[in-house]
């Protein structure tokens, strides 16, 4: 149920954000505690304002209103997707190239499922990472169809 929900907001808001040359993240539709949220996560080179968020928000309250795929109530939130965004699709690894990424595996490489390091390439579906062990820097070639989550990740020097 929850993936068709998310596959049909996925339809309604895509055409909303092309005409606003705004690009769709990811939609996730969960419960936490009593409540359910619909949370559509948008983003644009740069960055999006809070007013494209708001904007967005109410056209895809319109669309939803008007097919009501969700039975009961819910939240509608929509947001940037923040700077440790999700990387879903293989055009993400190749747009992110040379960015600080986490990555998880569904299982483990050189004993190890989770890595963070820099993603120096994504060709053929392949992701090279170079991590740091200790003093010393690995690359690992990490499939695509291997990662079960990714995001970019924050680093503080």
């Amino acid at each position: 149920m929850n993936q068709n929900i998310t596959s049909v907001t996925q339809q309604l808001v895509e055409p909303i954000l092309e005409q606003m040359n705004l690009e769709l993240v990811e939609v996730e539709y969960k419960k936490e505690g009593k409540n359910w949220f619909l949370r559509v996560f948008i983003d644009k080179p740069g960055g999006v304002d809070i007013e494209e968020c708001g904007q967005v928000s109410e056209l895809l309250s319109e669309k939803l209103d008007e097919t009501d795929p969700i039975e009961g109530a819910y939240f509608l939130e929509v947001s940037s997707p923040g700077a440790e965004r999700p990387l879903k699709t293989p055009a993400d690894f190749k747009k992110y190239e040379g960015e600080h990424i986490y990555v998880k595996l569904y299982e483990p490489m050189d004993g190890e499922k989770e890595f963070e390091g820099t993603l120096v390439s994504f060709e053929n579906d392949v992701a090279a990472i170079e991590i740091r062990i200790k003093a010393r820097r690995k690359k690992l070639e990490v499939p695509f169809n291997k990662i079960a989550k990714a995001n970019l990740a924050v680093t503080f020097n």
